[in-house]
């Protein structure tokens, strides 16, 4: 069940990526009456292609605006690129005059809150950065899959979620299942982590 924290507003882009989660909450606020544009970024890479079409096709049969923002350059010697794929992102979007609304979900929070705590200083994701919201934070991801299954909704496939190259791929791959294992209810303990910070009582 895809579940919302916050007041979403009714003038809003929407950070699309193409992926599941990003493409099902992009089509259950459509079903409102919002106004929505999507902002897609394109890292250069082979899958980035695939995933400019998914979404602009989306968008072409859903008659829903689409601006695309290339991602160009390279990161310092010592930095991370998926940290700097990451701030690039967020100094465009931090940049816009509206609302954006990201897909990250209850499965993000739980592999933040490892990745920080790997790093000794254990973090909730935050609902909002700036004018950059969150309000899919109490949903799993399964639920987003789902929701893209059932109402035939397309999306692209990440190769790098597979992979080892980056930290949130190795989390999501290796340590978040014996997490799930040692304690199955950890998603459960996550979600009320959110409810107690960012929602009201």
């Amino acid at each position: 069940m895809i579940k919302l924290i916050g007041k979403v507003p009714s003038d809003i882009y929407v950070a699309c990526s193409g992926g599941a989660d990003s493409m099902a909450a992009l089509d259950f606020l459509s079903n409102s009456k919002r106004k929505i544009t999507v902002i897609h970024f394109d890292h250069g890479t082979e899958y980035g292609s695939i995933a400019r079409k998914v979404v602009r096709s989306y968008c072409e049969s859903s008659k829903i605006d689409m601006v695309v923002h290339e991602i160009k350059g390279s990161p310092g010697k010592n930095e991370s690129l998926e940290a700097w794929w990451r701030d690039q992102r967020y100094e465009v979007l931090n940049s816009l005059d509206k609302t954006v609304v990201t897909g990250h979900n209850l499965n993000d929070v739980a592999e933040w809150w490892i990745f920080t705590s790997l790093r000794g200083n254990p973090r909730l994701m935050p609902q909002s950065t700036l004018n950059v919201i969150k309000p899919f934070l109490l949903t799993e991801k399964k639920s987003l899959e789902l929701w893209c299954d059932r109402n035939d909704i397309q999306y692209a496939i990440d190769p790098s979620n597979f992979g080892n190259r980056f930290s949130r791929s190795k989390i999501r791959q290796k340590i978040m299942p014996e997490a799930l294992s040692i304690n199955p209810g950890f998603l459960t303990v996550m979600s009320k982590k959110i409810k107690e910070r960012f929602c009201e009582t």
